[in-house]
């Protein structure tokens, strides 16, 4: 039985009493989500480890053009976000793009889009835990404990939080995202207090000419900052996570508009205006990698604790990205259930609303991620890292399409669209989908890490495959189950 007959039935039975959702992943979920969970979901979403800690580093490499590295980036994620906002107030869903790929890309689409999606998280969960077992060696007190144990320390506090219930993950959230906030605030006020008295950092004085003599805006020529963009990219990863937050909140008509539009101004303020402010205050050859750039300003002027107080935002920026890895996956690994494309157990849920199958199944993932520690702890959050942001790419793609498949489908009177809409199409998504996939091919210029993490395609690629082969038939069996359901 086809797709585009399951639709059919659905919009035949949707004149009569049915209750049936549009996606049947939706059904069971409670709505506890209020409109500050979400609000600061796409707070905590937009900033996290890539400003915390990843700016030093590319300050280093790129200069003062990193701050045009992420305004670019964060007009494009922006888009993505509006995209997706637009198809949440068409229909709110939990399976979020997945459940719009199995709607405008078919099922194939679907599992495509979920299973690539949890790779992003999976992968990124373990960079995640690795993350937060080295921040936490900072502390002496941590130091004699190994890399490994305090990996699964971590995962085990946030999988407790995730199983009790959605409303504590959302206070949890709100407080992570309450901390990031407060941290930027706090700093971008003591930079301005520098900028605006003249005060020595380090030695240097803050203003333009930190920038004019030590190279100008490009200090290292134009590809230094082409070739950060995929990094910057994997930075605003976790944005998407308003559309699925969408299906647990009661009003997505009133919550989602005014969390995705506060994205630009967020992004605007807190990335491009801290950058600016850091390149302001040093030359970008002080900061590096290994550093936040926020505690270099902080120790060079001497704060006490400097690196304490930023030791644990970076560290809740990591507990925060993991929280949210497993929250999103299942939810999404439920749809997928729900239609045949994802085990089982993955569409089960406890008494508290919550499917934990598909949570569990991304803990056992990241559980590979604490052997990885065991085995190669200097290596392992790199070898992650790289892996994810294939996942991130390609989800944001596959939502830009469906966008598009969506208006075509509104302009033929199909569908209607809502008031909230992506401005300019279909220009908007040709450009974002183009801007992604140079991105993506932008890698092959990175020999160490960016290549290697290219040749990973064509296996990932072949492991689809053969995976969809393994429950294609599962996948018309559920849909035909549907249709019955449907039209009786």
């Amino acid at each position: 039985m086809s797709k585009e007959a399951v639709d059919t039935a659905k919009i035949t039975a949707g004149n009569g009493t049915t209750t049936t959702p549009a996606d049947a992943g939706d059904a069971g979920y409670s709505k506890d989500l209020k409109a500050r969970h979400v609000n600061m979901i796409a707070i905590g979403g937009a900033i996290g480890t890539g400003l915390f800690l990843g700016a030093g580093g590319r300050l280093h490499s790129a200069g003062p053009a990193l701050a045009l590295a992420y305004l670019v980036c964060g007009v494009f994620a922006f888009f993505v976000v509006r995209a997706l906002g637009e198809l949440v107030l068409y229909r709110p869903s939990s399976g979020s793009f997945v459940s719009y790929a199995r709607e405008f890309l078919g099922e194939k689409g679907a599992y495509v889009a979920g299973w690539m999606y949890f790779l992003n998280w999976s992968t990124t969960g373990i960079a995640d835990i690795t993350a937060i077992a080295l921040y936490t060696h900072y502390w002496s007190m941590f130091t004699d404990i190994p890399q490994w144990v305090l990996a699964l320390i971590a995962l085990a506090v946030v999988l407790a939080v995730n199983l009790i219930s959605v409303k504590i993950f959302g206070e949890m959230e709100f407080w992570f995202a309450i901390i990031k906030v407060a941290t930027l605030v706090a700093f971008m006020f003591v930079g301005i207090f520098l900028l605006a008295t003249q005060h020595e950092v380090g030695g240097t004085t803050p203003g333009l000419s930190v920038i004019t003599d030590n190279g100008g805006f490009l200090p290292h020529g134009l590809m230094p900052v082409v070739l950060v963009m995929q990094g910057v990219i994997f930075a605003y990863a976790a944005l998407e996570l308003v559309g699925v937050a969408a299906g647990e909140t009661a009003e997505p008509e009133k919550v989602v508009p005014r969390a995705v539009n506060s994205i630009m101004w967020r992004v605007g303020l807190f990335y491009v205006g801290s950058v600016v402010l850091l390149a302001l205050l040093l030359p970008g050859s002080v900061y590096s990698a290994d550093q936040s750039p926020f505690v270099t300003v902080l120790s060079k002027i001497g704060v006490p604790a400097a690196g304490d107080v930023m030791n644990l935002v970076v560290l809740t920026a990591a507990m925060s990205s993991l929280n949210s890895g497993l929250y999103s996956t299942g939810r999404i690994l439920r749809s997928m259930a729900m239609a045949g494309s994802a085990p089982k157990f993955t569409a089960r849920m406890n008494r508290s609303q919550v499917p934990y199958g598909g949570i569990l199944l991304t803990c056992a993932v990241c559980v590979l991620g604490v052997g990885l520690n065991f085995l190669v702890p200097a290596q392992a959050f790199e070898i992650v890292l790289n892996v994810a942001s294939l996942g991130i790419i390609s989800t944001w793609v596959i939502i830009m399409v469906c966008h598009l498949i969506f208006v075509r489908r509104a302009q033929a009177g199909l569908v209607e669209r809502p008031h909230f809409r992506l401005p300019g199409s279909p220009v908007t998504e040709i450009a974002t989908i183009t801007f992604l996939l140079a991105c993506l091919a932008m890698m092959w210029n990175d020999p160490e890490v960016g290549r290697k993490t290219l040749m990973l395609v064509p296996l990932i690629a072949v492991a689809l495959v053969a995976g969809w082969y393994g429950v294609r038939r599962r996948v018309s069996r559920t849909a035909d189950q549907e249709l019955t359901k449907l039209t009786q």
